[in-house]
């Protein structure tokens, strides 16, 4: 089961952020991305491009809206492939936004909160599950209230690691 708190941390989140449509969240997320790879990276270059994080995000996006309804988005795709540098597990970035932006979401409510994932292109098949997992624990709306209620980053952190608790909890009960 992959946890929300898997391939996130603290830095990773964002609060209160302002930005005016799809097109600048994809940006931030590309920005973010690139950022956090070429700091896990051992070359001395910036080797991840956020230009490219970006256009894999827009490209998939075009496919579909990644929006879940009641507000969220979890956009995904695959990082960009580079001969200098191997990103061995996805990068998540959390974004609560300070105002709703239309989302092209299938309830037609704009989104507020936007968790984002990108994925080693050889491991993209091995996530999948982990995938609908993290869309299903976001689709509980009291989590949902509660992430829109926070007011620093240290508290949507909290918030999720108490879902991430509560889940692996009910998937205890469930096996026994």
């Amino acid at each position: 089961m992959m946890k929300l708190t898997q391939f996130l941390s603290l830095e990773y989140i964002q609060q209160g952020v302002l930005l005016s449509s799809k097109k600048r969240v994809l940006e931030l997320i590309g920005k973010l991305v690139a950022d956090i790879a070429n700091a896990q990276s051992t070359q001395t270059e910036n080797t991840v491009c956020p230009l490219e994080c970006f256009s894999n995000l827009f490209k998939r996006e075009k496919l579909g809206s990644t929006a879940l309804n009641n507000g969220v988005a979890l956009p995904h795709t695959k990082l960009p492939q580079n001969n200098h540098i191997t990103i061995k597990q996805p990068i998540a970035v959390f974004l609560q936004l300070a105002k709703p932006i239309d989302f092209e979401a299938e309830d037609h409510k704009e989104v507020d909160l936007v968790y984002a994932i990108l994925f080693p292109e050889e491991h993209c098949e091995q996530y999948r599950g982990g995938l609908m997992n993290i869309a299903h624990q976001l689709s509980d709306k009291v989590l949902l209230k509660q992430l829109r209620a926070a007011t620093s980053i240290e508290e949507i952190w909290s918030i999720f690691s108490y879902a991430d608790q509560q889940a692996e909890t009910q998937l205890e009960q469930k096996m026994d």
